[in-house]
């Protein structure tokens, strides 16, 4: 929603609007499988780590793009970033949980999951409520920063273990 509401406040026509969810289908669309074909070959956490990098600069062109173009690069980027996350992510819980308990490991990563995206909407919010628009936008680029230099330094653990 908040795609949707960063191209209205930059000036694209309501009839147009629609236009925002058709770019980022289409490039989640485009790079999903591709995406996860690699992830078998090469592995899950740099292409997540890339996903993630292409969340933080997608957040910090909503935030500071003024012109239509900026955002909807925004936009596209942001697609890009489910294409590399999503599926990822599904993956990874598939691969750590047991046989018999996928249903349930999914069933809390979904639940977790959404409980997240309330907690981030309201969040996003309450800042363009009282800091404006790009204020969500830069706390997003904030907390996927943070969420990258985790995973990378989880992904450093182990390879100096070997886990």
């Amino acid at each position: 929603a908040f795609l949707l509401l960063r191209a209205q406040q930059i000036g694209m026509p309501v009839a147009l609007i629609p236009l925002v969810m058709v770019i980022l289908a289409l490039f989640y669309l485009l790079c999903a499988y591709p995406v996860g074909i690699l992830s078998d070959r090469i592995g899950r956490h740099g292409l997540l780590a890339a996903g993630l990098g292409l969340l933080i600069i997608a957040d910090l062109l909503l935030a500071l793009g003024d012109s239509l173009v900026w955002i909807l690069l925004g936009v596209a980027l942001w697609g890009l970033h489910l294409g590399f996350s999503q599926g990822i992510l599904a993956a990874m819980v598939a691969d750590s949980a047991p046989a018999e308990l996928r249903g349930t490991a999914f069933g809390v990563f979904n639940l977790l999951s959404g409980l997240a995206m309330l907690i981030a909407s309201g969040l996003a919010g309450w800042l363009w409520q009282n800091f404006g628009a790009s204020s969500g936008f830069y706390t997003g680029a904030s907390f996927a920063g943070l969420a990258w230099l985790l995973l990378l330094m989880r992904a450093k653990s182990a390879a100096v273990t070997g886990r």
